[in-house]
């Protein structure tokens, strides 16, 4: 009995000095001073390896932490996937190169000002055309018919105050006569004064008569004339007048040029005022461009464009601005400077270059497609160990098709991720794989 008391006095000091004696093993007994055996209750699973669980957890957590770079969301991509562009400093050019098209200076459209059917096109579609040459005849008997009829009535209008005018002029004729034959007589005392007066008084109605119509009938035939042509019927004579309305039925090149957009086939029927074609002037010419809407406040009338055709190089003058916005573009119109290129045509693409500024030094970032992701407020820099980058906010100015103007943010000699952002835009770091110094330059 004493041996195994200090067996087990033994044992107890053991687990001591192991840290573990306020653990006593499952079913251990142990013997009280009173000599005593009691049996200890199993703990559980928990209790006994919970500070072994901790340890685990916390372990994992510092993987994770690192894997994670540091807690922020993590994008991985093979390198040879993205573009990688050095940031560098330089003489920046503020230019931008847009898409143009030679385009007429001048342009002349047929529309109809009378209604009606086509009866002949005289020429066809591209043809060279003189001022004032018949291209489409219309018909329309009804619009010929009324003006027979207005032209009747305003023949019979003219007989009638010609008719009148004539018998004022009988009645002033024959009136003048008599008083100088009735002065004599007054002057003789062989008439009474009052005789001659009346007969002077009637003479001098029929003046202001005569004058009156004639004034009628001017006003008359100038309002007639009006309803038949809808112009001035100033000039020409009564029956050119009247036949005005069926003339404009043939419609007539209003200028040399060339024809081109027409819309005539024999047998269509034309409302008044529609557009048949146009006619572009033939020898002298424009450029067109669309510009993209971001450039709307910095393209103004003046600046300078340059373009190159058939190896020659040209200058143009940005002339007019339309600032109406449709598709995500706005229109503008150049002049060239001197005489336009041999040869050019209407419809010909040009690529223009224009200047928006001089060139001044400048931290520069080549441009890419990461500008329309950030809108170019961040970007990502690659790390100096290059094997990943980072997101960084950025202020980036002016552009131009090779280079974007850096306000703020970075500097020369880092290197930036210049390709689309589309698949990372949420992202904090971008991991590089398969990754090696070689691989960024």
């Amino acid at each position: 009995m004493d041996a195994q008391v200090k067996a087990t006095s033994l044992k107890s000091r053991l687990a001591a000095l192991l840290g573990s004696a306020s653990s006593p093993a499952e079913g251990e007994v142990i013997s009280a001073s009173g000599g005593q055996d009691r049996v200890i209750a199993k703990k559980s699973f928990w209790r006994r390896y919970w500070l072994l669980a901790v340890v685990v957890l916390f372990g994992c957590a510092a993987v994770l932490w690192a894997m994670m770079g540091s807690g922020s969301n993590v994008y991985r991509v093979p390198i040879n996937r993205l573009t990688i562009a050095n940031v560098t400093q330089g003489p920046f050019e503020d230019y931008i190169a847009v898409r143009g098209a030679v385009a007429p200076f001048l342009i002349d459209y047929l529309t109809t000002d009378q209604g009606g059917t086509v009866k002949k096109v005289l020429v066809e579609d591209g043809a060279m055309v003189k001022s004032g040459q018949p291209l489409i005849i219309l018909s329309n008997p009804a619009l010929q018919l009324q003006v027979a009829a207005q032209q009747l009535t305003f023949e019979q209008t003219r007989f009638k105050y010609e008719h009148d005018l004539l018998d004022i002029q009988h009645q002033v004729s024959k009136l003048k006569s008599n008083l100088e034959r009735d002065k004599i007589l007054l002057d003789g005392n062989a008439i009474a004064p009052s005789t001659y007066k009346q007969e002077e008084e009637e003479y001098n109605y029929y003046l202001k008569l005569q004058a009156a119509t004639i004034a009628s009938r001017d006003v008359e035939q100038r309002v007639r004339a009006t309803q038949l042509t809808g112009g001035n019927p100033t000039q020409g004579s009564n029956v050119d007048v009247a036949n005005a309305g069926v003339e404009a039925l043939t419609i007539r090149a209003p200028m040399d040029g060339q024809l081109t957009a027409l819309d005539a086939q024999v047998g269509q029927s034309k409302t008044q005022g529609a557009v048949l074609g146009q006619v572009n002037s033939a020898d002298h010419f424009k450029l067109t461009a669309d510009v993209d809407e971001f450039y709307l406040g910095h393209v103004i009338a003046g600046q300078q464009a340059l373009f190159t055709i058939d190896g020659h190089d040209y200058r143009a003058k940005v002339a007019k601005v339309y600032p109406q916005v449709t598709n995500g573009t706005f229109k503008i119109d150049l002049y060239f400077e001197a005489t336009p290129p041999a040869g050019i045509h209407v419809g010909q693409a040009v690529d223009l270059r224009i200047e928006l500024g001089g060139a001044n030094q400048a931290v520069m970032l080549p441009n890419g497609p990461f500008y329309q992701d950030t809108g170019g407020n961040w970007v990502f820099v690659v790390a100096p160990g290059g094997g990943h980058a980072e997101r960084r906010v950025v202020r980036l100015g002016r552009r131009n098709p090779d280079f974007v103007e850096v306000v703020d943010g970075l500097k020369p000699g880092e290197q930036v991720i210049v390709s689309g952002y589309e698949a990372y835009q949420k992202m904090d770091r971008v991991e590089f794989e398969n990754a090696s110094n070689s691989d960024i330059q």
